[in-house]
């Protein structure tokens, strides 16, 4: 009887642990704006209850901002910086003395390219980003990413 309740607490630890272990999904696409030129859309779909941080942090900020690194393609350039397109929150914690901006819901990470010739190429990178709840922050995560630009 022991090792049974052993079995089942132990199956719902490692539900419960996969369950929150990815509050966070990414989608990949890009859209053609002009000719040569188009957005790739970096989306995030968050889990209700956590929280995904902005690229851009207040000095008191604790936790890590996200981030993005895109690899050399010699057929694009990257046009400006990452937009961030959703409703920003700005969290304050009185009692710990740390602030925050975060999205709830969802966000749209948007690049602008160019792409030097006629044809098919792709933009590809890593993004660096970490989530946190009302009780707990999540370690800092890496996704690789290719999207094609077509």
């Amino acid at each position: 009887m022991k090792k049974s309740l052993f079995f089942i607490a132990a199956l719902f630890a490692v539900i419960a642990a996969g369950a929150q272990a990815n509050p966070i999904s990414w989608t990949f696409t890009s859209k053609k704006l002009a000719d040569k030129t188009y957005e790739v859309h970096l989306t995030a779909m968050i889990q209700k209850g956590w929280h995904l941080y902005s690229q851009t942090q207040p000095e008191d900020a604790i936790i890590d901002p996200t981030s993005f690194v895109f690899t050399g393609n010699p057929l694009l350039t990257l046009d400006g910086k990452v937009k961030e397109v959703g409703k920003m929150e700005k969290f304050h914690d009185a009692k710990l003395e740390v602030s925050a901006h975060q999205y709830s819901g969802t966000v749209d990470f948007v690049q602008v390219v160019k792409v030097k010739t006629s044809g098919k190429t792709n933009l590809a990178g890593k993004l660096t980003f970490q989530t946190c709840d009302d009780q707990k922050c999540l370690p800092p995560k890496t996704v690789n990413f290719t999207v094609a630009i077509k």
